[in-house]
């Protein structure tokens, strides 16, 4: 294991590469100048009877970069700060993990009215006047272990928490995707996703130090600006994690897309369809891999895997029954495909050989115990294997639909479903049944210039062999979009929540077809 303050040290004397947004250059020479003195306005914003733990709540961007720079070459600890909080919830993220202050922009101040701590806007005087009068600090040395940046989870099914992200845990993905990739200074590596989260400081801006290649920031994905921004910059690799693909897809068609720069994109939670069409279309090589903020379990393809799985699973990874602590036998289908063992080989995906690269959560020993039990790592996630050894993700624990006194997993209805020619998006998540269990209910975002039919639809999904009677959604719910985090994931609590309490139309399964409710 390496650390971050080693990965930023080698760039010292580079002059040739850095980082860049439209407006502004920066070799990472200066950009390693500029956050030493960081280091020094950001210590001045610390006591010394409280950790050095600093707020960022800001879009994408060099001051970001040099933030977290600063926090990884003085000692120090970057909380990234979520913009879909609010009022009391985001002052309670900003006690918890124990900020000195918060660092902010003009966008997202308004939103800190209620910080229990003293807040700075990057393009304020105050602030600049700290900085313009720093100088630069020395480099203290850290070590793999050391915590670097504190991220909080995207709370979809639960309150979000402060994951412990170290120097190793961020240096080493770096490394390993530079290397994989065969990245370096001739590359350009594009950012677009937010930087408060750990698909872009992993497999983006760690990768851009390993890899000494350029850096090319943009405040906040677009889909319309995706391939424009990869010509402007050059940009050989981009991540991405959750829909972004799929955006961009959307996006009119034209004769020259494959003429760009873009080598390799890199990221997860994809849809397997949209992969293919976009590696296909942009004439470049998608690789979406499984993983999370933890870090417990890391799950990467192979050429062999089938569109619909994870990939393989590897020789310390099991599938547990969550009731018996089991290990879940193989799945069953029959001659149409269906899993018929479905109570018997869904579980829960487990690391027996320990944390993997989980370091905790801040301050949040019970959600410790339920990820580490018995030394093993779980990591919430429901999934099956084929005869093959390949894994099939399922949903997430909290995404379990008790139907008729039978298990379901919402990620194959929702794949199935988004096949139906008018859907653009689909979530699937439990709504309370009159007498016991859940009713499956969709969410159905339309695509563009389609007319969704209650009586179409019924029909459709009549045809469906994917789909068991059981799996068949109750409650279909049609909307202009689905509620989502700053990540792109679907906030199915708030769903759940609205059930069909709602202004937008439901349609309803009786005697086999869907009708306006």
């Amino acid at each position: 294991m390496t650390t971050v303050t080693e990965l930023l040290s080698g760039l010292a004397e580079e002059h040739g590469t850095g980082i860049r947004t439209r407006d502004e250059f920066r070799t990472w020479a200066e950009h390693l100048l500029d956050a030493r003195r960081r280091v020094t306005a950001l210590h001045g914003l610390c006591r010394r009877d409280r950790p050095p733990h600093i707020g960022v709540l800001a879009a994408n961007g060099i001051e970001f970069s040099a933030l977290l720079a600063g926090a990884a070459l003085g000692g120090m600890v970057l909380v990234g700060l979520n913009p879909t909080r609010r009022g009391a919830a985001l002052a309670a993220d900003i006690r918890k993990t124990d900020c000195a202050a918060v660092l902010t922009d003009a966008e997202h101040v308004a939103l800190l009215e209620d910080s229990p701590v003293p807040v700075l806007e990057l393009d304020g005087e105050s602030w600049a006047s700290r900085v313009r009068a720093a100088e630069p600090a020395e480099i203290r040395p850290a070590s793999p272990e050391d915590l670097l940046m504190l991220i909080f989870t995207s709370g979809t099914s639960a309150e979000p928490k402060a994951v412990c992200c170290t120097h190793g845990k961020i240096a080493d993905p770096g490394l390993m995707l530079a290397r994989r990739f065969g990245l370096g200074r001739g590359d350009t590596l594009y950012g677009a996703m937010p930087m408060f989260h750990s698909n872009a400081i992993l497999a983006c801006w760690s990768v851009a130090l390993a890899a000494g290649a350029n850096l090319a920031l943009r405040k906040r994905f677009s889909a319309s600006g995706f391939l424009p921004d990869v010509r402007f910059f050059g940009a050989s690799y981009a991540n991405y994690v959750g829909r972004p693909l799929s955006y961009v897809l959307a996006t009119p068609r034209a004769e020259n897309d494959t003429e760009n720069p873009l080598r390799i994109v890199y990221g997860n939670e994809g849809n397997p369809a949209h992969i293919k069409e976009f590696a296909e279309r942009f004439d470049c090589t998608v690789i979406d891999a499984y993983g999370s903020t933890e870090g417990g379990v890391a799950i990467s393809r192979t050429p062999e895997t089938p569109d619909s799985a994870l990939g393989p699973l590897t020789e310390n990874l099991d599938i547990r029954h969550p009731e018996t602590g089991e290990s879940c036998p193989v799945a069953e289908f029959d001659a149409e495909g269906q899993l018929t063992n479905p109570r018997e080989a869904i579980g829960e995906l487990v690391n027996t050989a320990g944390a993997g690269m989980f370091t905790g959560y801040y301050k949040d020993d019970s959600a410790e115990r339920e990820r580490l039990v018995q030394g093993c790592y779980h990591t919430g996630d429901l999934v099956y294997r084929d005869a093959q050894g390949f894994c099939y993700f399922v949903g997430r624990t909290g995404d379990w639909l008790r139907v008729d006194g039978e298990n379901l997993g919402t990620a194959p209805i929702e794949r199935a479903i988004g096949e139906w020619e008018c859907a653009a998006e689909v979530a699937v998540y439990a709504v309370p049944d009159e007498t016991v269990g859940d009713q499956v209910m969709a969410a159905i975002v339309p695509r563009p210039r389609t007319g969704p039919d209650p009586r179409e639809f019924s029909a459709w999904i009549a045809g469906q062999r994917d789909l068991g009677p059981k799996q068949l959604p109750r409650f279909v719910r049609i909307c202009a979009e689905l509620p989502r985090t700053a990540t792109f994931k679907v906030r199915k609590r708030e769903l759940t929540e609205q059930g069909i309490a709602t202004s937008d139309p439901v349609w309803v399964r009786e005697n086999g077809s869907y009708h306006a409710r």
